[in-house]
C-alpha cells in the first residue's frame, strides 16, 4: 500500500509539473502566433510598398528616356533651342536621374525587408509547430497519468500489460504526427499566395524589358520553391514516414538508411538476416524511430565515417544492431550520466526499449567506436500478434 501511495504522489507532482509546463508552452505558443500575424500583416503591407515602387520605377524610367531624348534634340538644334532651353532639358534629365536611382534604391530596400519578414516568419512558423507538438504530446501523457491508480497499478505488474501501454502510447504519439503532418501539407496555400503574388510582381518587371533582373528574380523564386517543397517532404517523412504503412518496415528502413548517407556523407551498410515480416503498426514505428535515434546519435556524436545496422528477425525476437567505426566513448562515465538526466538521446532509446519490455546493451570504447544491441520480444504467428 505504501508504494501505491508512494507511486500516487510522484505521478500527482507530475502531473502538477506538467500542467504548469503545458501552459507555459501553451502562452509561447499564443505569443508566437500573434508575433506570425502581426509579420504577416507587415509583409503584405511590404509587398504593396514594393508593387508601388516597382511602378514607379517604370514610370521614372520612362519619363528620363523622354528627358534624356528631349535633351539629345535640345543639344543638336543651336539655331532653333537657346542656351536657356539645353540647361532647362539638362536640369529636367538630370532631376529624374536623380528619382530613378532614389526609387531604385527604395525598391532594393523593400526587397531585402520583403525578404527578411518571409524569413522570420519561416522561423516563427518552425517555434509554433514545435509548441504545439509539446503541447499534444504532453497532453498524450497526462491522459494517461491521470487515469485511475488502481489500473496503473495492475499494469505496472503486468509484463504484458506494460508493454502493450507503450504500444499505446506510441501509437498515440504517431496519431498526433500523422495529424501534424497533414496540417503541414496543406499548410501550404499561404506559400503558394505568396509565389502567386512574386510572380506578378515579376510579370510587371517585365514591362521595364530587364530580362536579366527578371531572370534572377525567377531563379530566386524557382529556388525557394524547390526548397520549400523539399523541406516540406522532409518534414512530413520525419514526422510519420508513410512507408511503414504502405511497404513496411525493411524497405522503409532502407529508404532511410540511403538518405541518412546521402545527406551526412557517411558510408552505411544494411544487412537483414532471417525470414522478414510484418509486425503490428506501432511495433513497427518504434523499431523505425530507435533506428533513428541510433543513426542521429552517430552522426552527432561518434564522428564517424563508417556505420552498419544489422536488423535479424528470430522466431520472438527482432535484434537490431547499429555499429559504427567512430570515436567511442566510456560507456560508464555515460551511464552515470543517463543517471543524472543527461544525454537525452540515450535516455529516449533506452525508455523505448524499456517500454516494449526489450533490452539495451552497450558496447563501446575511446576510439574504437560503438555497438548498441537492441532486442525487442515479438509474438509468433499463432498468437496472432503478427500482421
Amino acid at each position: 500500500m505504501q508504494q501505491v501511495d508512494a507511486i500516487d504522489r510522484v505521478i500527482k507532482n507530475a502531473i502538477t509539473v506538467m500542467e504548469d509546463s503545458k501552459y507555459q508552452i501553451y502562452e509561447i505558443c499564443e505569443s508566437a502566433r500573434a508575433e506570425r500575424e502581426s509579420l504577416n500583416k507587415e509583409l503584405q503591407s511590404v509587398l504593396a510598398d514594393v508593387s508601388g515602387t516597382i511602378d514607379q520605377v517604370d514610370k521614372l524610367e520612362l519619363s528620363y528616356k523622354r528627358a534624356r531624348v528631349r535633351l539629345t534634340e535640345v543639344s543638336r538644334d543651336f539655331q532653333k533651342f537657346t542656351e536657356n532651353d539645353i540647361r532647362i532639358s539638362y536640369e529636367a534629365a538630370t532631376s529624374m536621374q536623380l528619382q530613378l536611382t532614389l526609387a531604385r534604391e527604395k525598391e532594393n530596400y523593400l526587397k531585402q525587408k520583403r525578404d527578411e519578414l518571409q524569413k522570420r516568419i519561416k522561423n516563427v512558423d518552425k517555434q509554433v509547430e514545435r509548441a504545439e507538438s509539446l503541447v499534444s504530446q504532453m497532453n498524450v501523457v497526462l491522459e494517461y497519468l491521470t487515469g485511475d491508480l488502481n489500473q496503473v497499478t495492475r499494469i505496472l505488474e503486468s509484463a504484458k500489460n506494460r508493454q502493450l501501454l507503450g504500444l499505446k502510447i506510441i501509437l498515440a504519439q504517431e496519431d498526433e504526427r500523422k495529424r501534424i503532418a497533414r496540417e503541414i501539407h496543406d499548410g501550404l496555400a499561404q506559400t503558394m499566395a505568396n509565389v502567386v503574388l512574386r510572380t506578378e510582381i515579376t510579370e510587371r518587371m517585365l514591362n521595364r524589358q530587364e530580362i536579366d533582373s527578371v531572370k534572377e528574380e525567377l531563379r530566386d523564386l524557382k529556388g525557394q520553391l524547390r526548397s520549400g517543397l523539399e523541406e516540406v517532404r522532409k518534414i512530413i517523412f520525419n514526422l510519420r514516414p508513410m512507408a511503414l504503412d504502405d511497404l513496411g518496415l525493411v524497405p522503409t528502413l532502407r529508404k532511410f538508411i540511403q538518405d541518412y548517407e546521402d545527406k551526412t556523407k557517411i558510408r552505411t551498410k544494411f544487412e537483414l538476416y532471417g525470414r522478414e515480416c510484418r509486425l503490428p503498426s506501432g511495433m513497427e514505428v518504434a523499431i523505425y524511430r530507435l533506428v533513428q535515434e541510433a543513426f542521429s546519435n552517430v552522426y552527432k556524436h561518434a564522428n564517424a565515417s563508417y556505420v552498419t545496422l544489422d536488423l535479424t528477425f528470430q522466431a520472438k525476437m527482432v535484434k537490431i544492431t547499429v555499429q559504427d567505426n567512430g570515436t567511442g566513448f566510456d560507456v560508464g562515465f555515460v551511464e552515470a550520466k543517463l543517471g543524472k538526466g543527461i544525454n537525452f538521446g540515450m535516455i529516449g532509446m533506452q525508455e523505448r526499449v524499456e517500454l516494449l519490455e526489450g533490452r539495451l546493451d552497450i558496447d563501446s570504447q575511446l576510439g574504437a567506436g560503438t555497438k548498441i544491441s537492441m532486442l525487442i520480444p515479438i509474438g509468433s504467428p499463432e498468437d496472432g500478434r503478427l500482421e
